[in-house]
Parts: C-alpha cells; sequence; structure tokens
C-alpha cells in the first residue's frame, strides 16, 4: 500500500479457493472501504486463479512457500503499512457491524493492544464458535479455553456474552492488534507454525502492560476447522508442543518449573484419554511433542531470555485447573467458574 491505512485487513490464504467464493464477498462488502489484502502461503488450488480474475482490486501478498499460520502472517505483514491490523481466517463470514465497535473501542483506549469480536458457528449460528467464542482465558496451567466453550462443550449464544469484557487471549481468527505493538514484540512465533500463536502474542503483549479485550457488539461466523480437523495429530502435535514452548517462554520463574511438572502429569492422562478412546496417533502425537519441545529447549530458552517474563500475575488467568473443573466438577459454562478467574 502507498499510503498508511489506518485498518488493513489481513486475510492468511492456504488452499481456501472455496472459502475465498463463499466469505470475501462479505468482508469486501462491509469493511467500510479499508483495505482488504489477501496473503497465499503458496496455495495449489486456483486460489490465485480466482483472486486475480475476480477481485483483481485487492492488494495480493505471494509468498514462496507455506510458511504456516505464524511465520506467513510475520512475512506478510512486513509488506503493510497501517495503524491497525485485522487479522481474519479466510473461513469467516463477517456482518455489517463487524468492524466499527473495535475500531472505535480501541482508538479509545490506548492502553488496549489487541480485541476480538464474538465468535460464533457458521453451522449453527445460534452457537458460539470454538476459536476464541466470547473471549479466551487460560488457567494456571496453561490450558485454554473461552467463555461460550470449554473444552468441547459449547453455550448458545442468549446475549449473555455481548458486553466489554477484558481477556487473557483475543482469537487469531478475528484479531484486531496495534501494528506497532506487533512488531515490537516480535509478532506470532515463527517456530509454532500454527495453533497458540495468538495465546502467546497476547501473553507477550500484557507482559509488557497492554490489555486485551473482548467487544460483544461485533460480531462473525466462523467455520473452524478449515486446515486442520479437531481430531488431526498433526493439530494434537501442535497444540501439546507449542503450549509447552508458551509456558517456558512466559511464565516468570517462580512458577516456571511447578507448572512444566504438572503440566507433564496432566498430559500423561490426555494420553491415555487419547488411547481409552482409539485415538493412538493423537497419543503418540503428545509423546512427540515433547520430545521436540525438550530437544529444541535451548532455542526456548534463548527465546525465553529475549521476553524476560516478569509478571507473576496477570488478569484472566484462572487460578485453578480447568481440566479438574470441567472434568471431574461436570462445569461446562464460563459462569459456573468465573469467580475463579482472576480480574
Amino acid at each position: 500500500m502507498k499510503e498508511s491505512a489506518e485498518v488493513a485487513i489481513v486475510i492468511l490464504n492456504y488452499n481456501g479457493k472455496n472459502y475465498l467464493e463463499k466469505f470475501l464477498p462479505s468482508v469486501v462488502a462491509y469493511s467500510q472501504n479499508y483495505p482488504v489484502i489477501v496473503a497465499d502461503n503458496h496455495s495449489t488450488d486456483n486460489s490465485i486463479d480466482f483472486l486475480q480474475t475476480y477481485y483483481p482490486q485487492l492488494q495480493l501478498i505471494q509468498l514462496p512457500k507455506n510458511e504456516g499460520f505464524s511465520k506467513g502472517y510475520n512475512l506478510a505483514l512486513q509488506q503493510v503499512d497501517a495503524k491497525y491490523y485485522l487479522l481474519l481466517n479466510s473461513d469467516v463470514e463477517v456482518t455489517q457491524n463487524w468492524l466499527a465497535p473495535m475500531l472505535d473501542f480501541m482508538n479509545q483506549n490506548p492502553q488496549v493492544g489487541a480485541c476480538q469480536p464474538k465468535i460464533k458457528s457458521y453451522r449453527q449460528k445460534e452457537k458460539f464458535e470454538h476459536a476464541g467464542a466470547g473471549g479466551g482465558f487460560i488457567d494456571k496451567f496453561g490450558y485454554p479455553f473461552c467463555r461460550g466453550r470449554i473444552f468441547q462443550a459449547v453455550e448458545t449464544d442468549h446475549g449473555q456474552y455481548n458486553d466489554l469484557r477484558e481477556i487473557f487471549w483475543a482469537t487469531g481468527a478475528c484479531m484486531l492488534i496495534r501494528a506497532d505493538l506487533f512488531h515490537e514484540v516480535g509478532g506470532l512465533e515463527d517456530d509454532f507454525f500454527a495453533h497458540m500463536e495468538e495465546i502467546d502474542l497476547c501473553w507477550r503483549l500484557k507482559n509488557l502492560g497492554y490489555q486485551i479485550y473482548y467487544v460483544g457488539k461485533a460480531e462473525v461466523y466462523h467455520v473452524g476447522g478449515g486446515t486442520l480437523s479437531q481430531e488431526s495429530p498433526f493439530k494434537t502435535y501442535l497444540n501439546f508442543r507449542n503450549n509447552l514452548a508458551m509456558l517456558y517462554k512466559n511464565l516468570p520463574a517462580s512458577r516456571l518449573y511447578k507448572v512444566l511438572i504438572i503440566k507433564l502429569l496432566l498430559d500423561f492422562i490426555a494420553i491415555f484419554f487419547f488411547m481409552s478412546h482409539g485415538y493412538f496417533r493423537n497419543s503418540w502425537s503428545v509423546v512427540r511433542a515433547y520430545l521436540s519441545f525438550y530437544r529444541r529447549l535451548g532455542f526456548w530458552r534463548k527465546r525465553r531470555k529475549q521476553i524476560q517474563p516478569k509478571q507473576a500475575h496477570l488478569s484472566g488467568i484462572l487460578q485453578t485447573s480447568i481440566v479438574f473443573q470441567h472434568f471431574l466438577q461436570k462445569k461446562d459454562k464460563f459462569s459456573d467458574i468465573q469467580a475463579w478467574v482472576a480480574e
């Protein structure tokens, strides 16, 4: 872009021609004439031909190979000049008033580094969607959950999360973030490839003293699972490996090793859970995740030194185990556990 825009809407695409065909019209129609940019991760499904034929007015960034979600965005955003980046998945349907509430809120609150809208399911529009729902949180052992979604338990939207609320992490499926802060903290973690990268990014922002928010007046619909299915062994591997790396990078020294030891025990329970349900490749993926993390411990130690985490208490961290509360105490709704969330 020749001139700096207030907001650049950047869609990272990889073999998502069908999604672009279905959802790009709503993005273009409801984006208040802000530039819409598609960064293509070396697709092989005619995405490029489709964009050049039907959307020649959009800026197209072509990456030489599939760099994954994290590095793909990092490379693309180096070429985008704007005050804010709106990271948007290709499988998201936006609504008429999706952007303005978030942008107005960010402009009025300079202490907020990033925010997200309400994320609902495209297939079941009355329900929240896994990737972000009503705003993201983590428990003290690093397990993520959302208002409206705890593990596989998804709530119906009755307007219970139409609010403004500080959260721990904003979803990468639809995140508005200050461009200068994105680059200041180093962007998304290249080595994550995909999954947990937005939580790690938000954690680094919070360690610098910035807040992350949920803006309930804005709403989008997300297909979800468009690249990797819920049962994908590779997705399991990425989630467990990246979660370990995220904790190691960001936890203060006073909590680091205690959390990693307890997490090890909880992850072994996950291995047996996968095995008992016949997901043997997923069980092995958890083991592979640990082997990969410890094999590259020296690399993650360098990354930790670069971040130098100091804050022990950050808002949006559940001061107990969401695994315990959900699976043993049968708590399926955020309203059942929110008293435990550190404010």
